[in-house]
């Protein structure tokens, strides 16, 4: 149903009053603008409060074009960073100046300028190994770095570095590695390849060595040779590296409280066998049984040493195999199966430890000792020559599961 006004009233006397003068006086208007008015009773749908879904939803983009965003420019990042790793952008290729601080730095013998370079960049002495091997080329004119110990400071430009290397800013010097239980022969061999000496020239110094101060009984340097590194100034001479090494072997025997010249070669001779027969977990024990062998009162072997290492000393050939010729023959002054006692003289060069063992040999029972396994050194002891048969055995059921390691 429509709504409908009331009818109008009847007109009076007075003007006559139009319908919407009617209207108004029933209806006044409103004081406020329209605007206002619905403001007021109707709320805008842009004032209100949002959904929680669509606040979810604005959350959930906003996180969304954050991690877009921190994806790009990680992308770009790495792209920057490859390239400047690729470019070489920003690497330090060469330190500026001296350097700062100390270092020794050792020269490997037989190390050559790319293992020196790669070194010198690991230890922080220069920046770059390929800038350095730049630096090398520029200032070597013709010479090379020599093997020792050099003084030189961190972050040197490669150019100070080299000088150093070559003897310019640092000391240069002769290395050599003189391994224990070389025979002279092998000892001559390494001076002269370290030194660059004749070999001619050490050779015939051994053909004298009681200019050195060993007994006259001596027939060569061998066993004064001590073993150990060396590092030769660059002018020295062939008398100076064998006096020194041989200061080294007597001062080795004062150390362990033998003066005598007679009785420190002696104890040498003793120390050569046991270093060549012996690893050095078992030095003491192998003295012990020597020295009974060796005692008067020897009824076992005789006074018998029979070292197998002596004996191809003698022949001037490193073996375990001997012939039973080769055990007879009393020609070999280096015999110790055919002839008692000591051989006439040291078999090698022996260090510390094996000398410390000769002057201190330990007290057992033993007479005879055979090593059962080349590999790690185990070596089986025994009073009895029975006894002994058995390890023997041993030791050549060894060799037989090791083809060619007993020749």
């Amino acid at each position: 149903m429509s709504h409908r006004h009331p009818p109008f009233p009847a007109a009076d006397h007075g003007a006559e009053k139009h319908p919407d003068d009617y209207y108004e006086e029933h209806h006044p208007v409103h004081p406020e603008p329209v605007e206002q008015f619905f403001e007021a009773d109707v709320p805008s749908r842009r004032t209100r409060r949002p959904s929680k879904a669509r606040q979810r939803r604005r959350r959930r983009g906003t996180i969304v074009m954050l991690v877009v965003v921190l994806l790009f420019v990680g992308v770009v990042f790495g792209a920057a960073m490859f390239l400047r790793n690729l470019l070489g952008v920003g690497e330090v290729t060469d330190y500026a100046g001296p350097g700062t601080g100390s270092v020794t730095f050792t020269v490997e013998a037989g190390a050559g300028p790319l293992i020196v370079g790669n070194e010198l960049e690991q230890q922080d002495i220069v920046a770059s190994a390929d800038e350095f091997l730049n630096a090398l080329a520029a200032e070597a004119d013709g010479r090379v770095i020599q093997p020792g110990d050099y003084e030189m400071k961190y972050q040197m430009s490669s150019a100070e570095a080299a000088k150093a290397l070559l003897a310019e800013g640092g000391a240069g010097v002769y290395y050599a590695a003189v391994a224990r239980d070389l025979r002279q022969n092998e000892v001559l061999d390494i001076l002269a390849e370290s030194t660059g000496i004749p070999r001619e020239e050490f050779e015939a110094l051994a053909e004298d060595p009681t200019q050195f101060g060993i007994p006259e009984k001596s027939p060569s340097l061998e066993g004064y040779l001590y073993p150990g590194e060396y590092r030769f100034d660059l002018d020295i001479t062939a008398t100076e590296v064998i006096q020194q090494m041989v200061d080294n072997t007597k001062a080795a025997l004062e150390e362990a409280g033998v003066t005598d010249p007679d009785e420190q070669y002696r104890i040498l001779t003793i120390a050569s066998i046991v270093q060549a027969e012996a690893g050095q977990a078992d030095y003491a024990q192998v003295a012990g049984a020597i020295m009974n062998r060796l005692g008067p009162d020897n009824t076992e072997t005789n006074g018998l040493i029979q070292s197998d290492a002596t004996v191809t000393y003698g022949l001037d050939r490193k073996s375990y195999n001997l012939t039973d010729e080769e055990k007879a023959d009393k020609s070999n002054p280096y015999n110790t199966y055919a002839i008692e006692g000591l051989p006439v003289g040291p078999i090698g060069s022996p260090s510390a430890e094996a000398i410390e063992a000769a002057v201190n040999p330990a007290d057992v029972p033993y007479y005879y000792w055979v090593t059962v396994d080349l590999d790690t050194g185990e070596t089986k002891f025994s009073e009895t020559l029975a006894e002994h048969a058995v390890y023997v055995q041993e030791y050549q059921e060894w060799c037989a599961d090791n083809a060619g390691r007993c020749e």
